[in-house]
């Protein structure tokens, strides 16, 4: 059986950016939703008994794989967040952001583009590809690039839920604030351990 993660934060912790209510609905509400949802899909299958978190996403199909992936998706999200988070990445992710994208407000700006664009509920991705470039990718619902052969290093959630008790429809005003919450130090991590 799949557990829901804990946050790794309080949940006042994110305001004013992300409210203690906004995370009580996505965390608490349709978070633990996909991962009720996945267990009754496990119970229901043993082929999915005994199976990782990702070891379903990469190869369910479906309800079971919206579900698993979602829970994945929505695990990462969270860990790209921190109150200690924003300002500017450095050290070896600030060079490579340089290197691929020109500044690291080009990024930002591309970043934060991409996110306005992808239509409907979905997700922006800050990945590296196995030619070793730092690439930005949009997602639909729950699809995920944990499935390809591409290293996931950051994303930001842009699926109505995330945002609209906070921002209401305001996809932008929810990007902008979203900036000041990123972990730089996980990407960083996730770079250094590709």
């Amino acid at each position: 059986m799949i557990e829901l993660r804990d946050l790794p934060f309080d949940l006042e912790s994110l305001q004013p950016y992300i409210s203690a209510e906004t995370l009580q609905y996505h965390h608490g509400k349709h978070h633990r939703t996909y991962v009720n949802n996945l267990n009754g899909f496990i119970k229901d299958d043993p082929a999915l008994q005994g199976l990782s978190l990702e070891q379903i996403v990469k190869t369910s199909s479906g309800g079971v794989f919206n579900n698993a992936a979602q829970i994945w998706n929505h695990d990462f999200y969270w860990d790209c967040l921190s109150p200690q988070g924003g300002s500017d990445p450095t050290g070896e992710l600030a060079q490579k952001i340089i290197k691929d994208f020109g500044s690291i407000e080009s990024f930002r700006a591309q970043f934060t583009e991409v996110a306005l664009k992808t239509f409907g509920s979905g997700w922006a991705w800050l990945v590296l590809t196995p030619e070793g470039c730092l690439e930005i990718m949009p997602t639909s619902n729950a699809l995920t690039p944990l499935t390809s052969n591409n290293r996931v290093l950051m994303t930001c959630d842009v699926w109505e839920h995330a945002y609209y008790i906070d921002y209401r429809n305001a996809r932008p005003t929810y990007l902008d604030a979203f900036w000041n919450l990123v972990n730089w130090d996980f990407v960083a991590q996730r770079l250094k351990n590709a």
